[in-house]
């Protein structure tokens, strides 16, 4: 079993930065293919953020993010994390870190087994 817990969400202006942490108890990175971080707006589908593998550390992004979103891992703390920059109102939203365990296709919310419950991210114009 494992549980993942978001923090670092919170109100925040146009421009500004903020830096998202997934941290995993239970079952560890080297254990999983992959961890990712997704979203939902109100009134939205849950989109793909951004991924990295545990194997090599690769990363993947949403175009609507590349250049402005870093996602990165701390194996010893068993921790993921999403740092962003340059932060837009429509990247408002419910941010959650997921945890799947093949190869597949990395934007397919129903391919992670393991969700947390998710931070809250509000950007003001």
């Amino acid at each position: 079993q494992v549980q993942l817990v978001e923090s670092g969400g919170g109100l925040v202006q146009a421009g500004d930065s903020l830096r998202l942490s997934c941290a995993a108890s239970g079952r560890t990175f080297s254990s999983s293919y992959a961890t990712g971080w997704f979203r939902q707006a109100p009134g939205k589908e849950r989109e793909f953020v951004a991924a990295i593998r545990w194997n090599g550390g690769s990363t993947d992004y949403a175009d609507s993010v590349k250049g402005r979103f870093t996602i990165s891992r701390d194996n010893a703390k068993n921790t993921v994390y999403l740092q962003m920059n340059s932060l837009k109102p429509e990247d408002t939203g419910v941010y959650y870190c997921a945890r799947r365990y093949y190869p597949g296709d990395l934007y397919a919310r129903g391919e992670y087994r393991y969700w947390g419950q998710g931070t809250q991210v509000t950007v003001s114009s």
